[in-house]
């Protein structure tokens, strides 16, 4: 039975939390600063977040930086939890490696469960493309009880490593655990790259801030250092043309069955 390609928009803004909403995405990912992958929002911004009709799932990250974290940064990640749970939101995008690169599974379980015990949906963001071994990276998230995984395929972007991402909903739908975990594609992901990354993945999620370049409206601003050149902003033409090309390809499924 076809199922519909579904779209989530990552936003860090009060603007592009209302475009979003009112273009019609099926999901939100709250963050702060895109332009280090992601950060933990204000608790103003789920608030805010809170009263959008989308399920928004929101960004558990204390820093910049990769994803191996002590026991103090632990410790806030489950505050900020805390935090997404009483704004009544729809769950936390977490994620956390060893040393070596592979999953922590001691922290990865530790917020998990917070998670969970609070009624949370959990997705795993890009420290799944750290890991040496996504199969096996794969597996670990399924025993978790991982709903959702974020995922380039390794690659830069998710064009570049769709072979290996098809291998990994391949690999999710065979398994006898947890086989329904979303494989979610993500980086790079766009109206024109779209309808190869679907058709060759298999996934029937997307991923992407579907922004552009946002031009620099106070020169002090940017001279004091308070507004970079890599800012970007959500563009409402880029989510919609997204969302014809994702209607257009269920609708080509449907007749295809």
């Amino acid at each position: 039975m076809t199922r519909t390609i579904r779209l989530e928009v990552c936003v860090d803004t009060a603007e592009g939390l209302d475009i979003a909403t009112k273009h019609g995405v099926d999901r939100i990912e709250l963050c702060a600063s895109l332009g280090v992958g992601g950060l933990t929002p204000s608790v103003g911004m789920m608030r805010l977040a809170a009263q959008s009709p989308c399920p928004t799932r929101v960004m558990v990250r204390p820093r910049q930086g990769n994803f191996v974290y002590d026991d103090v940064e632990v410790t806030l990640m489950m505050h900020d939890i805390d935090a997404v749970a009483a704004t009544g939101l729809n769950g936390v995008v977490l994620g956390a490696n060893t040393e070596t690169g592979e999953l922590d599974e001691r922290v990865l379980g530790k917020l998990i469960k917070h998670a969970k015990l609070a009624g949370l949906q959990t997705t795993l963001h890009r420290a799944f493309d750290v890991v040496p071994d996504l199969s096996a990276a794969l597996t670990t998230a399924q025993s978790m009880g991982i709903d959702s995984i974020l995922t380039s395929g390794g690659a830069l972007n998710a064009l570049q490593g769709v072979d290996a991402i098809r291998g990994l909903v391949e690999l999710a739908a065979a398994s006898p655990t947890n086989p329904g975990i979303e494989l979610m594609a993500g980086v790079g992901v766009s109206a024109i790259t779209a309808p190869e990354i679907v058709t060759r993945s298999g996934v029937l999620w997307l991923h992407g801030s579907c922004s552009m370049p946002r031009s620099i409206d106070s020169s002090d601003a940017a001279r004091l250092g308070y507004s970079l050149p890599s800012h970007r902003r959500t563009d409402a033409g880029a989510i919609d043309q997204l969302r014809d090309v994702l209607g257009r390809l269920t609708r080509e499924a449907v007749m295809l069955d």
